[in-house]
């Protein structure tokens, strides 16, 4: 993780703790890759995830460290999701980290997990939010007075101005849902959502502090719902087909993999047949 305000509490004595890279952009270079190469000596491979709300000046410095090691068992995973959401999913990541599951296998089992999450927020305002499609009324309402909206990042947008009738389309499965405020006063998400939801369990963290940038302001109740059961998660990740990587040889689930960015050869359709002369 590239935030302390990230590395989200373990739900058990097996969920192995995060390994913050603290100002990874503001220390000296030499600082860092020193400390990341100890890390990546420790453990034999490493997946920094991070928010697409992180800076570019931290993304650049992750870059030039993973090529300075000039190493494949560094994995930048950046989750098109909400940051609360990303913390999540690195939760179940440290959750699964602590079974038989290869390196390979444990950083593209991310990509998995995300469509098993339900990520949103309640915003004061959505004037500046240009992640999710708004259209003009919506924002012409955005500027009248004590307006709120409930939106839905992932996994499909959806936003609604809050009223009696406001809903949105959550899980069909069971879930826990952790909560995390920002600055905008409302139990709506803990005492109309979650019920709606049927959440059987709630918690509350700390709002991270991309949140404000990646909605857009800093007036919102950030949630996201996830399944909290390593043994759940483990069948999920270990029910799916696994290959090795045709490039560098690992492990892994799904059509690229996450350390050397390798995707499948194509078929080469344009092979002429050979026919045989007679």
């Amino acid at each position: 993780m590239t935030g302390a305000d990230m590395a989200l509490p373990a739900h058990d004595e097996r969920t192995l703790p995060a390994v913050v890279l603290r100002d990874v952009d503001t220390r000296p270079l030499d600082q860092v890759l020193t400390e990341l190469q100890a890390v990546v000596e420790a453990h034999g491979h490493v997946v920094v995830v991070c928010s697409t709300a992180t800076p570019q000046s931290v993304l650049r410095r992750l870059h030039t460290l993973r090529s300075l090691l000039e190493s494949d068992r560094i994995a930048l995973f950046r989750p098109d999701l909400p940051p609360l959401a990303v913390a999540v999913l690195a939760r179940q990541l440290r959750q699964l980290a602590s079974c038989d599951l290869g390196p390979g296998v444990l950083a593209s089992a991310g990509r998995l997990l995300t469509h098993y999450l339900h990520a949103g927020a309640l915003l004061g305002s959505v004037a500046r939010l240009d992640r999710i499609p708004v259209d003009l009324k919506q924002h012409a309402k955005s500027w009248l007075p004590g307006s709120q909206f409930a939106v839905l990042a992932h996994p499909q947008p959806q936003l609604v101005r809050l009223g009696p009738d406001a809903r949105l389309d959550g899980p069909e499965f069971g879930t826990w849902m952790l909560v995390a405020r920002g600055q905008l006063p409302s139990d709506w998400v803990t005492t109309t959502l979650a019920p709606a939801w049927r959440v059987q369990g709630l918690r509350e963290a700390p709002l991270p502090a991309e949140s404000g940038r990646w909605w857009g302001t800093g007036k919102l109740v950030e949630f996201c719902t996830y399944l909290p059961d390593l043994s759940v998660l483990y069948q999920l990740v270990t029910s799916v087909r696994r290959g090795a990587c045709h490039w560098c040889g690992i492990d892994v689930i799904g059509d690229r993999c996450v350390f050397c960015s390798a995707t499948p050869p194509a078929p080469d359709a344009a092979r002429p047949a050979l026919t045989r002369r007679t």
